[in-house]
């Protein structure tokens, strides 16, 4: 096992931490001093909590890290599994007596997969917009719609709906438009599990103009996602808070840092240059396209109209509704919209499968 991407120093900023979590994939970073001796731990929640808090992408961890994790010495008799079992931790740092990390012990896989394998959208109703033509991956798209593109041998759109069905959800609706009897067959011949409905799109109406028609079916708050896009997040804990929030529609946004291929002039008046900065890195939140909606919104969609979920989330500001996001890191972010995203999409799946 490499611990390395588990130990991280003091100082560093909230991007570099989010980026130690995808790299370790286990959702928790232990912070140690100049002398390597464990002074506290960071999870992905208390990062997502700090930036919902206070939008400050600039801070240092020691703002809001845990300082006193929970650790055991390595000539301690505890057994480490029954000890992280009795402290709801997932992660467990053997220290020896000056505190420095000497191991680290995690649930097995076992238990890993029991945990995901949860109910918590039990009775949630999910919507996958999968009506649009693909135009930006011709050809591919010329002879599969979008939504069956294969990644990693499996259907996108099918990829979407294990995610979801992982977390216990078994109600599916799939707008259709483009080539929308090749999805049917390919549903009808895998005979699912979950319930799976069609909804028709008699005409192209956008991202969101077809939750019109099937606004009398959604008995709740419900996830809308595009159908070329994959989520790795917790979907309870997205719901969780999407209901504790007040939201009327919930945005999963992503970090998206971009650099600038050039140095960066700071500048001040008369001309004057202040400073340079040499390939900087600008980081947003950016709108994945899964969200999650009141069905109190589907009203306000005018009937057979082209209407995209932007212009649902524009008219709920005018209207003084309350929207809100939920963040994920960048790397717990696919979209295959695109040739360069879709061969990323194919080789980050590739690795989670060895």
């Amino acid at each position: 096992m490499d611990y390395e991407s588990y130990i991280t120093e003091k100082n560093i900023s909230i991007m570099d931490a989010l980026k130690k979590l995808d790299e370790n994939g286990g959702g928790i970073i232990f912070i140690v001093d100049s002398q390597e001796r464990l002074c506290g731990c960071v999870t992905d929640g208390d990062i997502r909590r700090w930036i919902l808090e206070t939008n400050d992408l600039s801070a240092k961890i020691t703002k809001f890290m845990h300082k006193d994790p929970k650790y055991l010495f390595t000539t301690d008799l505890v057994n480490p599994v029954v000890f992280m079992k009795e402290k709801h931790i997932k992660a467990l740092p053997i220290i020896d007596e000056d505190k420095v990390i000497r191991k680290i012990v995690f649930q097995n896989e076992d238990e890993k997969v029991l945990k995901s394998k949860s109910r918590k959208l039990d009775k949630i109703q999910v919507v996958i917009m999968a009506g649009g033509m693909g135009t930006r991956l011709h050809p591919y798209t010329k002879i599969l719609p979008k939504p069956l593109i294969p990644i990693g041998g499996i259907p996108i759109i099918e990829r979407i709906i294990n995610a979801f069905a992982d977390f216990g959800a078994e109600d599916f609706y799939v707008t259709v438009n483009f080539k929308k009897g090749m999805i049917r067959s390919y549903f009808e011949d895998l005979s699912p599990a979950y319930r799976l409905s069609f909804v028709e799109e008699g005409k192209p109406l956008g991202t969101a103009g077809s939750l019109k028609l099937i606004g009398k079916h959604l008995t709740g708050p419900c996830f809308v996602t595009n159908c070329d896009i994959l989520i790795h997040a917790d979907f309870g804990d997205i719901y969780e808070y999407h209901m504790n929030s007040g939201n009327d529609i919930t945005v999963v946004s992503s970090m998206k840092s971009t650099v600038i291929p050039y140095g960066v002039i700071e500048c001040r008046k008369g001309g004057g240059v202040s400073g340079l900065q040499e390939k900087p890195v600008i980081s947003n939140f950016i709108n994945t396209g899964m969200y999650i909606i009141n069905p109190a919104l589907l009203e306000r969609i005018p009937e057979n109209t082209f209407y995209h979920m932007t212009d649902m989330i524009a008219d709920a500001l005018k209207n003084g509704l309350k929207i809100g996001m939920y963040p994920v890191s960048e790397d717990s972010f696919l979209d295959m919209g695109e040739f360069e995203e879709l061969k990323r999409m194919e080789e980050k799946l590739g690795k989670q499968s060895m």
